[in-house]
């Protein structure tokens, strides 16, 4: 690794873990900077994993004004399963047929977030679910969403943001701090499985990781300070911006 390298992964780092922190996606900045420095896709992706997850730890500290405990204690356990499953696929599985999948998703989460108050009037707003029901529909969006990020996790956030506005009426702030909660979560179990399993890059999370701590508080910081609508909207754009990068990468 020369000095080039290093200074393109702190720069990455820094600017994937704030933009985790307030839309999600972030790994599409660092991915493809760790491929740059010549690791092969798989070895990039456990390592982008890694070196990302200081990020969530740090956003979960920035943004735990705005947690409310009821929410998020019962959801860890879930989140750990998904995340578990999903690197399990990673490591075990062809990456060819999940590929083509992760674009469609992606852009659906972020069409999901953009008529959340049309989609709400046909699925039944959260004020108006069962408290059961509100509570099987929040795990369910978190297991699927933990598996996508156990396998991959780019744009991570968006889905998170997406599915948990669905089902719990809170203002997109808590959303937000709640989906820093599981990314955090799963970026744990992806460490984990990774170190012990994956091919890691130890050398380059040492210089992304770092960055990426400090991304994360700062963005963190910032989703605080916005406005609901606006922070809707910057997370949509991205998701967005991440979804047809994806389809395009998927099919060139």
């Amino acid at each position: 690794m020369d000095l080039a390298d290093i200074a393109l992964l702190s720069v990455a780092g820094l600017a994937a873990g704030t933009v985790n922190a307030i839309a999600g996606g972030g790994s599409l900045i660092t991915f493809p900077a760790l491929i740059a420095t010549g690791l092969p896709p798989v070895a990039a992706n456990v390592t982008n994993s890694t070196s990302v997850f200081p990020g969530y730890v740090s956003s979960v500290v920035g943004s735990r004004a705005d947690l409310g405990r009821a929410h998020w204690r019962p959801l860890v356990p879930t989140a750990v399963v998904g995340a578990a499953f999903g690197c399990a696929l990673l490591l075990l599985t062809p990456a060819a047929a999940f590929d083509v999948v992760v674009p469609f998703l992606v852009l659906g989460a972020a069409a999901v977030l953009a008529f959340q108050d049309r989609l709400r009037r046909l699925v039944g707003h959260p004020r108006e679910m069962s408290g059961r029901r509100r509570a099987l529909s929040l795990h369910a969006m978190v297991f699927v969403g933990s598996i996508y990020g156990g396998y991959f996790g780019a744009a991570l956030g968006v889905m998170l943001v997406a599915g948990i506005g669905l089902v719990v009426d809170e203002s997109m702030a808590r959303v937000s701090a709640l989906k820093n909660v599981i990314s955090a979560v799963v970026g744990l179990v992806g460490v984990l499985a990774f170190a012990l399993f994956g091919p890691v890059d130890w050398a380059d999370v040492a210089v992304t990781a770092p960055t990426a701590l400090i991304g994360g508080y700062l963005g963190a910081r910032l989703a605080r300070r916005l406005p609901s609508i606006v922070l809707r909207t910057l997370i949509v754009a991205f998701g967005t911006v991440v979804g047809l990068v994806l389809l395009y990468q998927a099919f060139s």
